[in-house]
């Protein structure tokens, strides 16, 4: 392997206590730098927890390349306990190594925090270890075992649970695991665990140890052999084998095996999906018998798993047909087609990650009578109408004539329109008259009433009759002369009138009169019979109607008071006066206008902001104007809404009450104890409380006490954030009891009370200097770095602490002190040389006194190695002598690096590096060369600025080797141009680049000249003339037929010329040729008009 030291386990560590790990890695074999990972488990890679809690450092030695990494963890808590391990891998090369801690006792979380909770003015803070509830400690936990472990009835709940949405493949699989008994193996070191579960687009290692490092391994999926890609990654390490499966789907969830000749072992690796949360949640219902209920939820994830639940019971299709499951993507429903009273309740919907519920409210089916039966007078011959109206137009019914049924026939006919039905019966006779009942099927409900036939008889009436008025006291008629009529129905009063001769008509409302026949409110007049008729009757028509009747024998008045009732208007000022963990008091205001008839009462309905569908709380009429509305979910905003109820009906609804959400005050404070007691002051600490709820938490109060007192005074003015304060102005002596409470938008807490009460008196401690380890020996830091100590201290009361530097006092200007309850802090923003000494610091209470030291080193990168000078040369190699630097910086030289250059090229190689000695023989040297030599010194910080340069050189001299170069003759290469390859007729077509091509040979070199039609080519950017290594061309940029013609290329020097030619026709389309026609006659105009 790679590991040189792996890291150890550590058993039974302390909590508070720190700890470290060391893992080296020899690099002497590896092409590139080395990564190391810390991990935790399996996954939880450990690089980006970096901070106060958790440390790491990596330091190299260049002499024995060795990478040394440390992981420190500082005050260890429970949750570090646990199976660690660190991966190094180098390109194509990778070990690991793991290792365990085991954490022993429980940690005081007070105790462990009471640094954190400082002021922000008394030093660094250290949030590593932050508060524990009760659980929250969580456990990696084996699927496997637990199925292997339950009984069958069991396995359904389990796979909810855990997210398993397979169960038929998970049966078979469990079925597999209890079946596979393990077997001793010659070709496997360490097998396969018996399950592995990863989450869903995770990656999984599968890792075995095999006896051959040799040996090949197969893997196989569910029988079938697995070929390595980009998904599935196979390794070899050693002994160790490796699959690596990246981004997991629910696919990879199977059964694997690994595979050595006849030896196999066998695993089942289990994909989790991501936990399902509900993105919008279920709305209450009220709803009558025999309606639909239809529950909707939205989740997070497509095709996700929920279970529906009705108070505890699950439901499902084979319990009964009453329910239907229906999903589409994101969405599930929950169907109930005809609701009974049995299905109330509530009703909730589960997820692996959320869960919500919604009510369920059945009521009786109940018939509204929206417009009842009005009694009828009418006269012989004429027809009569009875109409009402009910809620229900599903709803049938039958007629009763005096408690026998009414049978259709010519002259009666029964009508059901929507939700009117009526009874018309054409020409009325006497026998017609009487109590006429309509009752519809399936309810105990009646509606009834009355028929009047008016018979006209003739007497003998003297010729001087007086008027008189034949009122009608029957039909609507509830007192004398006094009519009720509801709004929006129609009234009709038909007024028998007598005398001779026939007397003349007047109705009046007050003193105006009425004489309009058609219209609303009209009069209309027959003989011996007036009428007044008002057509939907409002509000405004109420009042005193007077009819008078006058002819030449008299006079006859009559009154009538009509008064018209309706539903009362909605209620007002509805609010929300207080609210509870599940309940909330409502209150509103009557209505202004009672519909002329008393209120009876109320209903409620409420609402979850956002959602349209409103829920019923109370079925019988409620009387007050204040209500509690209970079964309520906290943190949930909720609307009200009040309906107003009199004699003819209900009022339309209020206007919704504001939002508002029931919460509950918090649970008391936990753990409220003593911190800290001074002569006048009393420092508290206390944990948050058990139970927040929706309402949150603001602050907290304190208050305080004489013991035998019962009159608490409070400590703070404003809400305390933190979970902890300091009581002032204190009597000393005094005994005090403490409390304090949580405050939310909901009000106070409970409170939480000290057990006994607290003296308040100054408490003497000893000064005690708590010098962290690293300090404790020789603090070496670089020049330029920031320092920062914190030296923590107790002592009560506060400690003087005095600072010196090798027995003086420190120079303030140089150095920065910062002095608390609990530490004291130097600082030094960049570090000098002069910094270097031994740092004392006292502490003094009174005559007891404490001391601690520090030595603090500042080192920089050493000056240059002096008198470099060559002793030696002899063959190929020089012996090299040179005195240490008069700078070390501060620090023990480390080694020298020696370079060489070559006076030729001035280039420098390294020679040595990390040269312990002031002396070295530099060998290789190349024979005919003169070298130079510079020295560069070393210590902790590097290597020096500049270097020691030898005064004089090595001439490493020739032996015995002599050149005699032979004597020739030099040929003569002047010659007169001459072209070797000639150019080439070409045709080509107009508006395609072309080139032409040739060669030519000469020296000296010659000049060339390129001509069209003998005229010489210029720096015309059409052209473009190359020449390489005596290969001429010419290129020509989309040329048009007036760039064909003879092209030549001419080659001269001082020895001669020689030129080439040839012809370039450019081929044009038809449409070329018609714009260069065109471009000539347009030149051939322009130079006639320029002469002209």
């Amino acid at each position: 392997g790679l590991f040189v030291q792996k890291p150890e386990t550590v058993l039974a560590v302390l909590p508070g206590s720190d700890i470290m790990f060391t893992a080296k890695v020899d690099s002497s074999s590896l092409q590139r730098k080395p990564v190391l990972k810390w991990m935790k488990g399996k996954w939880m890679d450990l690089g980006s927890k970096a901070g106060k809690h958790l440390q790491f450092k990596e330091t190299y030695d260049r002499n024995t390349k060795i990478y040394t990494y440390e992981m420190k963890i500082i005050k260890v808590v429970p949750g570090d306990a646990g199976g660690y391990r660190c991966e190094i891998s180098a390109k194509d090369k990778c070990d690991s190594s793991t290792f365990e801690i085991t954490v022993e006792g429980k940690i005081n979380l007070l105790k462990t925090t009471s640094h954190s909770m400082k002021r922000e003015d008394e030093g660094e803070l250290d949030f590593s270890i932050p508060y524990l509830k009760k659980g929250e400690v969580k456990e990696e936990i084996d699927v496997w075992a637990i199925l292997k472990n339950a009984h069958p009835s069991e396995y359904e709940k389990i796979a909810f649970q855990y997210g398993i949405t397979d169960l038929r493949g998970m049966l078979k699989r469990l079925k597999k695991m209890k079946a596979a008994e393990p077997t001793s193996s010659d070709a496997f070191l360490k097998k396969l665990e018996p399950a592995y579960s990863v989450d869903k687009d995770k990656k999984i290692v599968l890792e075995v140890e095999v006896v051959d490092p040799n040996a090949q391994v197969k893997w196989l999926k569910n029988g079938q052999e697995i070929k390595p890609s980009a998904k599935y990654v196979f390794e070899s390490v050693g002994n160790k084998r490796t699959l690596i499966i990246n981004k997991c789907t629910l696919a990879d969830d199977a059964a694997y095996e690994c595979v050595i000749g006849e030896d196999k072992c066998f695993t089942e690796v289990f994909v989790k999906e991501p936990p399902v949360t509900i993105i919008k949640l279920l709305d209450d219902y009220h709803v009558v018998v025999g309606e639909r209920v239809e529950f909707e939820v939205e989740v997070s994830e497509e095709g996700a798993h929920v279970k529906w639940t009705k108070e505890d019971e699950e439901l499902s299709r084979d319990n009964t047909q009453k329910y239907r499951f229906k999903k589409d993507g994101k969405k599930h429903w929950l169907i109930i087609n005809e609701a009974t009273l049995e299905d109330a309740g509530m009703y909730h919907v589960y997820t692996n990650g959320g869960h919500s519920k919604g009510e369920l409210e059945v009521e009786e089916k109940e018939l509204e009578v929206l417009q009842n039966i009005a009694d009828l007078t009418v006269r012989s011959a004429e027809q009569a109408i009875f109409k009402c109206e009910v809620s229900d137009e599903k709803v049938t019914g039958k007629w009763f004539k005096d408690g026998v049924e009414v049978q259709a026939s010519d002259r009666i006919k029964m009508t059901h329109i929507g939700t009117i039905h009526k009874l018309t019966i054409d020409n009325v006779k006497a026998e017609d008259a009487g109590d006429y009942t309509f009752v519809p099927d399936g309810y105990a409900l009646s509606l009834s009433a009355k028929l009047n036939f008016l018979e006209i008889k003739i007497d003998y009436v003297p010729r001087q009759d007086p008027p008189k008025i034949h009122l009608d006291t029957t039909g609507n008629v509830v007192s004398q002369n006094t009519i009720i009529v509801v709004a929006g129905n129609k009234l009709r009063l038909d007024v028998e009138i007598t005398g001779e001769p026939a007397p003349t008509v007047c109705w009046m409302k007050g003193d105006n009169p009425i004489t309009a026949t058609e219209g609303r409110v009209r009069v209309e007049s027959r003989t011996n019979l007036s009428s007044f008729v008002i057509e939907g009757a409002e509000r405004e028509d109420a009042g005193t109607y007077t009819i008078t009747v006058t002819n030449p024998a008299g006079e006859d008045k009559a009154s009538l008071n009509i008064r018209i009732v309706d539903v009362p208007d909605p209620p007002e000022g509805v609010k929300c006066l207080s609210v509870g963990e599940d309940c909330a008091t409502v209150t509103w205001e009557p209505p202004k206008f009672d519909g002329g008839v008393p209120i009876k009462g109320y209903l409620m309905e409420r609402k979850k902001k956002g959602s349209s569908r409103w829920t019923k709380l109370n079925f019988d009429i409620y009387t007050s104007t204040t209500f509690e509305a209970k079964r309520m979910i906290e943190g949930v905003l909720y609307e009200m809404r009040v309906f107003a109820i009199n004699e003819i009906g209900m009022s339309p609804p209020s206007l919704n009450s504001k939002p508002f959400m029931p919460i509950a005050p918090t649970s008391e404070p936990t753990r409220l104890l003593v911190d800290d007691v001074a002569d006048s002051t009393c420092t508290l600490k206390w944990l948050p409380p058990e139970r927040i709820g929706a309402g949150g938490l603001d602050g907290y109060i304190i208050e305080y006490c004489k013991e035998g007192e019962t009159e608490w005074v409070r400590a703070n003015k404003d809400l305390v954030v933190k979970n902890s304060y300091t009581v002032r102005d204190l009597t000393t002596g005094e005994r005090m009891n403490f409390r304090v409470v949580a405050v939310n938008m909901a009000g106070q807490s409970p409170p939480a009370l000290l057990d006994q009460p607290v003296t308040i008196r100054e408490i003497m401690e000893h000064p005690r200097i708590r010098l962290p380890r690293q300090l404790r020996t020789k603090y070496i830091r670089k020049v330029g770095e920031t320092i920062n100590l914190v030296i923590p201290f107790q002592g009560k009361p506060r400690p003087v602490a005095v600072w010196t530097k090798d027995g003086q006092p420190i120079d303030v200007k140089k150095v920065s002190v910062r002095n608390s309850f609990v530490d004291s802090i130097l600082f030094i923003r960049a570090a000098e040389r002069d910094h270097t000494g031994r740092y004392t610091l006292c502490l003094q209470i009174e005559n007891m006194q404490d001391s601690a030291s520090i030595d603090i080193q500042i080192v920089d990168k050493p000056g240059p190695p002096i008198a470099v000078k060559i002793l030696d040369v002899w063959g190929f190699n020089a012996a090299l002598e040179w005195q240490p630097p008069k700078d070390n910086g501060n620090c023990e030289i480390t080694g020298y690096t020696i370079q060489k250059a070559d006076k030729k090229t001035m280039e420098w190689f390294t020679v040595y590096e990390h040269n312990r000695r002031p002396n070295c023989t530099v060998s290789d040297l190349v024979m005919g060369n003169e070298y130079m030599f510079r020295v560069f010194s070393e210590n902790l910080c590097g290597l020096s600025e500049s270097a020691g340069i030898s005064k004089g050189t090595a001439i490493i001299a020739k032996t015995g080797l002599e050149y005699n170069p032979v004597s020739f003759k030099e040929k003569d290469m002047n010659c007169s141009p001459k072209f070797t390859q000639p150019l080439m007729d070409r045709s080509v077509i107009a508006g395609y680049s072309t080139a032409i091509s040739c060669s030519v040979r000469g020296y000296p070199k010659p000049k060339i000249m390129w001509m069209k039609n003998n005229m010489i080519i210029g720096e015309d950017p059409k052209y473009i003339m190359q020449n390489n290594q005596g290969v001429l061309t010419l290129n020509i940029r989309k040329p048009s037929t007036f760039d064909g013609g003879r092209y030549s290329c001419r080659a001269i020097n001082e020895l001669g010329q020689d030129e080439v030619e040839c012809k370039l026709e450019i081929r044009g389309t038809a449409v070329t040729f018609m714009m260069g026609l065109l471009f000539k006659c347009s030149i051939l105009i322009c130079t006639m008009h320029t002469l002209i």
